[in-house]
């Protein structure tokens, strides 16, 4: 089962140095990046029963809004930091899994590629001769996610039922604004490793 290899000694603690290293903002629970090591210290037999159990219960994320450079905001979820732990010990083996499928032209969010490389790419297809280069970002794409169906891609491939049923928690965990928790029936929150 996947949720097994996500909750192994060497993932787990790659995971912890991943959140560590990029730091970040609290989530809802206001506890910081520096604070998760004792967090989990204290508190990891009673999380790590629950994802097993497939009780875990994700905490809505955090709405904050970063302005984007040519004018408008873009939204991000951040989630807890317990949470950003767990997404990214996810993220770790569902990349493994999924990373490869993916076209060899697609640079956006995957491991040991940047925006750099496409550029680099599309410099030497102009050296090549050609004339064009398509850049392709859907508006609002990830703010009108379909959980339904993202679940059914993963459904193929993933056959753990309580790790599906953990992602299907993140997606609708919720979101904070102002202090008042909304549902979340679409979308999927930019701002957390999963």
């Amino acid at each position: 089962m996947l949720m097994e290899l996500i909750l192994s000694r060497d993932n787990l603690l790659a995971a912890l140095k991943r959140v560590e290293q990029n730091k970040g903002s609290h989530g809802v629970d206001g506890m910081s990046v520096k604070d998760l090591r004792r967090h989990l210290y204290e508190n990891w037999d009673s999380i790590r029963q629950s994802l097993r159990e497939g009780t875990y219960k994700p905490l809505p994320v955090r709405r904050v809004e970063i302005p984007k450079p040519n004018g408008g905001v873009r939204l991000l979820g951040i989630p807890t930091v317990t949470d950003r732990f767990i997404q990214q010990a996810i993220a770790q083996v569902l990349t493994k899994i999924f990373d490869p499928t993916f076209s060899d032209h697609s640079y956006g969010f995957r491991p040991g590629r940047r925006g750099h490389d496409a550029v680099r790419e599309a410099k030497g297809y102009i050296k090549e001769g050609y004339r064009w280069v398509v850049d392709i970002d859907l508006e609002k794409f990830f703010d009108k996610v379909n959980h339904d169906k993202l679940m059914g891609i993963l459904a193929k491939t993933i056959k753990d039922r309580i790790l599906l049923k953990l992602i299907r928690r993140y997606l609708q965990s919720g979101v904070m604004i102002n202090g008042v928790v909304m549902e979340t029936d679409m979308g999927t929150p930019q701002g957390g490793p999963l």
